[in-house]
């Protein structure tokens, strides 16, 4: 498969809360990345919890890949970054999560989508 000429921002709010829009993000995110697309997942909201070690495991959705195995795709040729807001007031911090994971604030996520050839999905 060719590299697909735009790069690919998602951001989800939804995490245990809502299953099946964090799962549609994390595997548009995912599918992105197996295309061969530069991807860059956000964890905002409810989805912060998902950038903990084990937390994406216990969101389980019937007939959907299972979450953690997405994220781990997504580590593995993408970003994945956890709203700086939203992980203060959840207590979470740059040791808490997942290798690879990072904090980082709005100014990035907005230089990140006006960046040219780039299509943000938010769900």
């Amino acid at each position: 498969m060719t590299s697909p000429a735009r790069s690919l921002v998602v951001k989800t709010t939804s995490g245990a809360d809502r299953p099946e829009a964090c799962n549609q993000a994390f595997t548009v995110a995912a599918i992105a990345v197996a295309a061969g697309a530069e991807v860059s997942l956000w964890l905002t909201g409810e989805s912060a919890w998902l950038a903990l070690p084990g937390r994406a495991a216990d969101v389980v959705l019937a007939r959907a890949a299972p979450l953690d195995d997405l994220l781990t795709a997504v580590l593995g040729a993408g970003t994945v970054t956890v709203c700086t807001q939203c992980a203060a007031r959840r207590g979470i911090t740059a040791d808490d999560v997942l290798p690879g994971v990072r904090i980082a604030g709005a100014a990035v996520f907005v230089e990140e989508i006006l960046a040219p050839g780039v299509q943000a999905l938010v769900y």
